[in-house]
């Protein structure tokens, strides 16, 4: 009995036993250990380690280091336990296996520090959207546990990771028309995302035209109220207007209209990411006729020669005749509320002066009398 007590005491012998490693009889089978599959891993220990022997069955515990590892599986026939590594320090730690008879011999296992990998991204779905943000997207790759993503140097919203740190979802921040930069980083580096993400404004809005008639001759102030109008020109039956300017917010533009012929036309309103056509489209309307008010002075000599002005309205593009003939140097202010000139010579007496335009003419009452 003191020889079993002894043998106990010393499971490195247990060849000592009738039947060698205990195959014989009843005689009990000490532990052994043969080799530790993979002989090492990742100082965070979590990875499968298989350990082969003898004498394994029922094993109550293994060792890395001393400190324990988790059982997950053993042969019932006692030549392997599956473990799962414990963390430990870097270095090589031996490892042992516990039963009921005893402690095994030792093998080796090594710890080594793994640098983790940085992200890698293999697809970004989708790759596009309007610069307002709020895009849903998902990022495909590997090793994203962890990381953030910017757009253009803005971080994305609602990031979520799966578990295996391969799928990415969020929604991305507001940015500026055009392609921007998508950078992905984690602990163990960054990645920058092939073809980036495109930026997309939206169309232009136009929600009203004021006012909606003008003269054919053009030069008509207008104003468009919309949205997204940033950058737009503006058409009236193809002919641009002129004068365009859009204010910061891109929310109202203004302009002048060309000339045009009698009648609704199309307007269209035109940005880099789109076209619009304004509802009702515009109304040219024949030009009014010229207003005269007065003419001074009312009289001068046969000869002609005599500085005139004429007062009134709608006079832009006017022409003067006395008696027919036509007045020189004539020239109109821009608000078309006064118009100059020469008298060309003329007979004694009290002669018609027709003030025309293209929208009909108007006789000066008084006429003009040549002394």
């Amino acid at each position: 009995m003191s020889d079993v007590i002894q043998q106990q005491g010393n499971p490195q012998a247990p060849g000592s036993w009738p039947g060698g490693d205990g195959d014989g009889g009843n005689w009990p089978r000490y532990p052994r250990l043969y080799d530790a599959i993979p002989s090492s891993g990742p100082t965070t220990g979590g990875n499968t380690v298989l350990l082969t022997g003898s004498g394994l069955q029922g094993t109550l515990q293994v060792t890395f280091g001393g400190v324990p590892a988790t059982i997950v599986t053993q042969d019932p026939s006692g030549n392997s336990v599956t473990v799962l590594a414990p963390a430990h320090a870097a270095g090589t730690v031996q490892v042992i296996a516990i039963t009921s008879w005893g402690n095994s011999n030792p093998v080796s296992y090594t710890y080594t520090v793994t640098v983790p990998s940085g992200p890698t991204v293999t697809a970004l779905v989708p790759n596009t959207g309007p610069t307002s943000g709020g895009t849903a997207f998902a990022l495909i790759g590997t090793n994203l546990t962890g990381a953030t993503v910017t757009f253009n140097g803005v971080a994305a919203l609602g990031v979520s990771i799966n578990a295996a740190g391969t799928v990415l979802t969020g929604t991305t921040p507001p940015g500026p028309a055009g392609n921007v930069p998508v950078v992905v980083t984690t602990p163990a580096g960054s990645t920058i995302v092939a073809g980036g993400f495109t930026y997309t404004a939206p169309p232009p809005v136009a929600t009203s035209l004021s006012p909606s008639s003008g003269s054919t001759t053009g030069g008509t102030a207008f104003v468009i109220t919309g949205s997204n109008l940033s950058g737009a020109s503006v058409t009236f039956n193809g002919v641009a207007a002129t004068g365009v300017s859009v204010n910061a917010s891109g929310t109202a533009l203004v302009g002048f209209t060309p000339a045009g012929a009698l009648g609704n036309v199309p307007v269209v309103v035109t940005t880099p990411t789109g076209s619009a056509t304004v509802a009702g489209g515009y109304t040219y309307t024949a030009p009014p006729l010229p207003v005269v008010t007065l003419l001074a002075p009312s009289s001068g000599s046969t000869a002609g020669g005599t500085a005139f002005v004429i007062t009134g309205s709608n006079l832009n593009g006017a022409s003067v005749t006395f008696n027919g003939v036509a007045a020189t140097g004539v020239s109109v202010n821009a608000s078309g509320t006064a118009l100059i000139g020469f008298t060309p010579a003329g007979p004694l007496g009290n002669v018609p002066v027709v003030v025309t335009t293209l929208s009909g003419s108007t006789t000066v009452a008084g006429g003009y009398t040549y002394v």
